[in-house]
Order: C-alpha cells, then sequence, then structure tokens
C-alpha cells in the first residue's frame, strides 16, 4: 500500500500564513496521533554553518516545538557534530553556531542538545544487522530519546544528489565514528595535476591525512583518511575530490543509520522544500536556489517523503543564473545535473529494500 504524504505549498491568506500551513501539515501527516506525553522528543534538524541563510527559519522550529509541547512533550533539538573542520565539529562551536543561526531557547522555544557529546564520541550501539553494518553508532541524546521527529531543509549534496529526510536522520544522527563508517566507502583523492601546493587541506584535515610531498603537492595518506570530504570542500583549485569509483555505497550506509536512529520509535518527518540551494548546508554560504519556493511536505514514512520532495523539485521550473543555469537536466532529473557523480537513487532504493519505508506514495494536497 502506498505511503501518505501531505503537502501544503506556499500561497497564504491573511487567515492562513506559513507558519499555519506547517502546522496543518504536520497534524494531518500523523504528529497528532504520535505518543508525546511526558516523552522526550528528539527535534533533529540540521543547524547549519554560519553564514549560511538557507536553513530552516527559527520561526517554524518554534511552532513545532509549540506543538509538540501542547501535548506533552518534552521537545529537545538536536544534531551530531561534524568529522570536518568547521564550527560544528565539537558541542561548545556546535552549540555557538545553533545560537547564531537562530535555534536557542527565546527563537525556536527550547534547548539545543548536541546529541554525541563534547567531541563527538558519545554514542550508542544498536543492533541492525543489515547489509553493512551489523550495528549503528547512534549520537547518544538521539539514541535515547522516545520519539523522532525530524525538520528537514530539502537541498542539493555533493555527494548524496540531495539531502532531505534520510540524510538528516542517518548521517545526521552518527556519531564521529558512525560518520566515520558512513564515509569510509569513498575516500578523496587529490590530482597531482591540478595541486598547487596552497596546502589548504593540510591545515583542515582534523585526520592529518592530508599532507605535503617533497614537490609541494598535497596527497592523501590513506591509512588516516575517514573520507570526510573536508579538503574537497576547502580546495581552492578542484584538486580534491572524492573517489567515487570505490563501490558508492555512501547512500546505503546512510539508510542503514537511518534505520538504526528510527529503529523502534515513533518518528515523523517534515521537508521544507525551499531555497532549494545546489549544495549542503555545511558550506558557511548558500548558493543561489535552483526552484522556486515549493512548499512543505511531511509524512511517517522518510523513503515516501524525500521521493515525493525529489520529484517536485525535478517538477519545478529552473531558475535563470543559478548553479543549474541553462542546464537541460539530465533525464530530467536536477540534482544529477548538478551533482553527475552522487547516485541519489541508491539510497532511496536501499531504504526501501530494508525496510525503512516506500517509494510509493500518494500526495495529500492541503488547501
Amino acid at each position: 500500500m502506498p505511503s501518505e504524504v501531505f503537502f501544503a505549498g506556499t500561497r497564504t491568506s491573511s487567515r492562513k500564513n506559513m507558519l499555519d500551513r506547517l502546522e496543518e501539515v504536520a497534524l494531518a501527516a500523523g504528529l497528532a496521533g504520535l505518543p508525546l506525553k511526558g516523552r522526550m522528543v528528539a527535534v533533529k534538524i540540521h543547524f547549519g554553518e554560519p553564514g549560511n541563510l538557507a536553513t530552516i527559519r527559527p520561526n517554524y522550529v518554534a511552532r513545532l516545538v509549540r506543538l509538540i509541547r501542547e501535548r506533552g512533550g518534552k521537545p529537545f533539538l538536536t544534531d551530531a557534530n561534524t568529522l570536518y573542520k568547521g564550527l560544528r565539529a565539537n558541542a561548545v562551536d556546535h552549540a555557538q553556531a545553533a545560537m547564531e543561526n537562530g535555534y536557542n531557547p527565546l527563537s525556536a522555544g527550547c534547548c539545543a542538545i548536541i546529541a554525541d557529546g563534547l567531541w563527538g564520541f558519545d554514542f550508542r550501539e544498536i543492533t541492525i544487522n543489515l547489509k553493512h553494518f551489523k550495528t549503528a553508532k547512534i549520537a547518544s541524546a538521539i539514541a535515547e530519546a522516545d520519539v523522532i521527529v525530524s525538520m528537514s531543509h530539502f537541498k542539493g549534496h555533493e555527494q548524496t544528489g540531495f539531502g532531505g529526510a534520510l540524510k538528516n536522520i542517518g548521517m545526521g544522527s552518527g556519531s564521529r565514528e558512525g560518520k566515520m563508517a558512513m564515509h569510509c566507502d569513498a575516500p578523496p583523492l587529490i590530482s597531482a595535476t591540478k595541486c598547487v601546493g596552497c596546502g589548504e587541506c593540510v591545515r583542515n584535515c582534523a585526520h592529518e591525512a592530508a599532507r605535503q610531498g617533497p614537490d609541494g603537492k598535497a596527497f592523501i595518506d590513506t591509512n588516516r583518511c575517514v573520507g570526510c570530504g573536508q579538503c574537497v570542500v576547502v580546495c581552492p583549485v578542484g584538486a580534491a575530490q572524492i573517489s567515487w569509483g570505490s563501490g558508492g555505497t555512501l547512500g546505503e550506509r546512510i539508510a542503514e543509520y537511518a534505520f538504526a536512529t528510527l529503529k523502534g520509535k515513533p518518528n515523523l518527518h517534515v521537508n521544507f522544500i525551499m531555497d532549494v540551494s545546489p549544495n549542503c548546508d555545511c558550506w558557511n554560504h548558500n548558493d543561489a536556489p535552483i526552484v522556486p519556493d515549493i512548499g512543505i511536505a511531511a509524512s511517517i514514512d522518510p523513503v515516501a517523503l524525500d521521493q515525493a520532495s525529489v520529484e517536485l523539485v525535478n517538477a519545478a521550473p529552473v531558475l535563470p543564473g543559478t548553479a543549474l543555469g541553462e542546464k537541460r537536466p539530465i533525464h530530467g532529473d536536477k540534482f544529477r545535473t548538478l551533482h553527475p557523480d552522487a547516485d541519489w537513487d541508491r539510497c532511496l532504493s536501499h531504504a526501501e529494500a530494508i525496510g525503512l519505508g516506500s517509494r510509493s506514495y500518494e500526495r495529500r494536497n492541503l488547501d
């Protein structure tokens, strides 16, 4: 049986603004039916790197938090530390980044808790016995929560094609070691012909895997590399690139971590298909959106939700002067056009195969 995905567009009136539309779609999708009273509710969100303005507005978070509180839940905003260097690599900087981006008790209505502790080593090991992982290392605050509600900014992503609910709850809930395990199938390579010897990758590698040889050219020590992709992000000339030829199972691994995160927990997922930037919110900037704002979608099935979201984006017109420019989307797929080496389909297919949800859905449009 197809899963239900509820959708609210961006048209509003004096009697129903976008916050009301969020409330409407969340309740219709199943928030009202979750066992919230007296329960710890992890509101899983990507806080975004400071400087990135495409993240979910705190106003939306505050409305969803209010709905949870009204039903007796104890909500907290949460995310896990990153592998790469930046302002979210440890809990102190991460909490500060969340506050700067508006995710604090005053604006969002609840506290932000960094789920995997000060340095990213606090986790609970969840048994899943799937293709890639027997167990998954899930950040402790998320693993110990009673209910999971995800709020995801739907956008492009360099390594997974797009980032939506599955990316948010899979990669985003992994501890530092969990993220290493998910990334390890895609170690980056540095092209000696493109490298200019600037040393940016060396200075920004948290694991001392990026090094410079006698000729000044950078290279990757594969014995130290965890495949986090930080060198790819900071390289100014595009010499550092992900080695997609290693198998490309990142999407499958993310699906299995999403499975572990949600195992045995009531859950609901909301995608904000707005400011659809071409790249991840991990950047300290956001490029122009590739399509007009589309709306808000929600479901208790994260697989159906991501499937519906990508189809809504692919059906939307391309905005001129953006990263897509005048390119004709490959087979109608905007994200494959932006990131031709990233196979987003693999994540959804595997997620469906392991029983996380269904790619078959019926969209319920709310007037």
